[in-house]
């Protein structure tokens, strides 16, 4: 199994900090044993715009997957999307994975411009149908050039769904090349049931076998008992979860992500491979690079 490691892109002094903290977030995980660097989208938020990110991150970074968990196709024209992300491609000499969803939140539709009546999986997938179109260099607008450049990556870049349940992945089986999977609660066996429905969902389809990813939030504290690593991760909720009401947060944060020592992420770890996770990225809850250091020698450990 895989580790991946996710910029700090949602935490709320990303930018006090300065450019110079995702880049030393970046390197450090393009130096380590991660295998990917991941970072999401939003909209009505203080984040990075992600293609703008992808592409200084591609000249950041060498060696891991770039990976996007997740864009939302409908904040997007297609068009243009499956342009930027072959330009990112490109940038990146073909270590793009494109993680896409719905999205959970219609403020952001609003804000992109974008009609919420379309934050459907349907929506969803005729978008990324058509990205996939101008990433084979069809000529989707009659222009008298098809839309390019074309991607590194023969047929475009893998496309990954972000899912929660059933019902995305027998709907995503017939399109997307696996998960990009989140649990909020660390429940392995729930998680494994999900792939499990995947792996037969693709089989049906006749589409192989699914990349099965998942991620979790975390935070890691040097004996367990101090308590600041489940507080690091309440205030990320807070600040990450601003559209819920914040009583909702504060009743589901002694139970979200992971919160311990390295010995126990090594055991999370270890039972997310028992479940035949190809690969787990982690969500840090705050902006200090030395986080990256610190699961680096987790992941030494537990490899061990």
């Amino acid at each position: 199994m895989q580790i991946g490691m996710t910029l700090p892109v949602m935490e709320p002094d990303v930018w006090a900090r300065g450019p110079e903290t995702l880049e030393a977030w970046a390197r450090a995980s393009d130096e380590g044993p991660f295998s990917a660097l991941s970072f999401g989208e939003r909209m009505a938020f203080d984040n990075p715009e992600t293609l703008t990110l992808l592409g200084a991150v591609s000249s950041w970074t060498s060696r891991v997957r770039l990976v996007t968990t997740v864009i939302v196709p409908q904040l997007h024209d297609p068009v243009l999307l499956a342009k930027s992300l072959a330009t990112g491609d490109q940038l990146c000499r073909g270590r793009l994975t494109v993680g896409v969803g719905v999205g959970g939140r219609e403020e952001d539709y609003r804000a992109a411009g974008a009609d919420p009546a379309t934050q459907t999986m349907r929506q969803m997938a005729e978008r990324v149908a058509t990205m996939r179109r101008v990433w084979a260099g069809e000529n989707v607008t009659g222009a008298t050039r098809p839309v390019g450049p074309a991607p590194v990556q023969d047929g475009g870049p893998p496309i990954l769904v972000g899912t929660l349940g059933p019902k995305t992945i027998r709907n995503a089986a017939g399109w997307a090349d696996g998960l990009a999977g989140v649990t909020l609660d660390l429940d392995v066996d729930a998680v494994g049931g999900l792939f499990d429905l995947a792996r037969s969902a693709w089989a049906e389809a006749d589409r192989g076998t699914p990349r099965l990813t998942t991620s979790f939030w975390f935070a890691l504290d040097e004996d367990g008992a101090s308590g600041a690593a489940r507080a690091q991760v309440h205030r990320h909720l807070r600040h990450y979860m601003n559209w819920i009401p914040a009583e909702f947060v504060d009743a589901m944060a002694p139970t979200t992500g992971f919160a311990g020592t390295a010995a126990e992420l090594v055991e999370v770890l270890q039972r997310f491979e028992d479940i035949g996770a190809d690969e787990v990225q982690l969500i840090p809850t705050g902006s200090d690079v030395e986080q990256v250091h610190r699961v680096a020698e987790v992941i030494g450990r537990w490899a061990a």
